[in-house]
């Protein structure tokens, strides 16, 4: 991964960026002067206060920027940095390859696992091979195919998210990208074997649904998770992709948002100023967040899992207009929020 600091910021970033060049441009004087040394303790207090305060308050519209920042850790960058010993698994067994999904065997500290993740490319050529992150339904069809194998060796599954969405050519139509993805989401549902997703960029549609269905679902702080892109919304509502920054306002998809409407189960903080200006310590927590998770689920019997699995996705989407029937279902919850959900986005 090329250092963030190296790349053209965000346009809300520029006050941070401005703050970043004259530090950097401190840090490099060989021997610095006492007043030098203070004039650098205290742009670091302003950069961090600077850094801090922009990021508490981003808007929905600026989240997405920031789910696609082009330094983001991408699901090859977690392959390297939270796991070991990562062996990937190739086809479908009917068409071929899709280098939009990752698969494979892969170690995380005692446990071994199977990880299932869409890969984006960091450079041009890459992406034109991953077709940015959109996977095809050969894709879809090979994650299914090494959950599968997964479930059969009793290995937990971890999925990691982050794609605009599925693949929307006239080819992948005609290979069945919608049943492909309708499949996995049912064969997800059933599979006897622990299941963990992470969005940790964009979740987009059933591009993200198609390897979603787990028995925890976490996003990272600053990623996004949604029905469609702000872009494709604001085509369908106001005919022009222009009004993306009021459909992403619109559509309720920031990590807080998700979390307050129990379509994930928790959130993972990312480092001060997005998970791009500090890789390392983001997979640190996805790491922690995962271990965690595995020492909760396998102690779980594999035979209730599924059905576990099953009504927490039923309870999601309840709504009760009865403020009464609200506040009994959600122990005190308002007539627009009564869904059953505790503030932890757990039933």
């Amino acid at each position: 991964m090329s250092a963030a600091t190296a790349a053209p910021g965000l346009d809300f970033e520029h006050p941070i960026l401005e703050l970043e060049g004259r530090r950097r441009a401190l840090e490099q004087i060989a021997e610095r002067t006492p007043a030098q040394e203070e004039d650098l303790r205290q742009l670091k207090r302003e950069l961090a206060e600077t850094t801090r305060r922009i990021y508490s308050t981003l808007t929905p519209w600026q989240t997405v920027q920031v789910a696609r920042h082009k330094d983001r850790p991408y699901t090859s960058d977690y392959l390297s940095l939270v796991f070991e010993d990562f062996s990937e698994l190739h086809g479908d067994r009917r068409f071929g390859d899709d280098r939009a999904m990752l698969a494979g065997f892969a170690k995380l500290d005692e446990h071994k696992v199977m990880v299932v993740g869409h890969q984006k490319g960091r450079t041009y050529k890459e992406r034109q091979a991953c077709y940015f992150g959109c996977a095809h339904p050969e894709g879809y069809r090979k994650a299914i195919l090494k959950m599968k194998l997964a479930e059969k060796y009793g290995l937990p599954v971890i999925c990691l998210i982050d794609t605009p969405g599925a693949y929307p050519g006239i080819g992948a139509e005609e290979r069945g990208q919608s049943q492909a993805i309708a499949e996995n989401m049912y064969e997800m549902s059933r599979l006897k074997t622990p299941i963990i997703c992470i969005v940790i960029g964009e979740g987009g549609s059933g591009g993200a649904l198609g390897i979603g269905v787990g028995d925890r679902v976490a996003v990272l702080q600053y990623s996004y998770y949604s029905v469609i892109s702000p872009e494709g919304c604001a085509g369908i509502l106001w005919k022009s992709a222009q009004h993306a920054e009021r459909a992403a306002t619109a559509l309720k998809f920031t990590s807080a948002d998700l979390l307050r409407l129990g379509v994930v189960d928790h959130i993972i903080e990312e480092p001060l100023g997005g998970a791009h200006r500090d890789p390392h310590q983001t997979a640190s927590r996805v790491k922690q967040y995962l271990l965690r998770s595995l020492r909760e689920l396998l102690n779980q019997s594999r035979e209730t899992l599924p059905q576990t699995r099953y009504e927490k996705f039923r309870r999601m989407g309840v709504f009760l207009e009865d403020a009464a029937a609200a506040m009994a279902v959600g122990g005190g919850a308002g007539a627009g929020e009564g869904n059953g959900m505790n503030g932890d986005g757990r039933g």
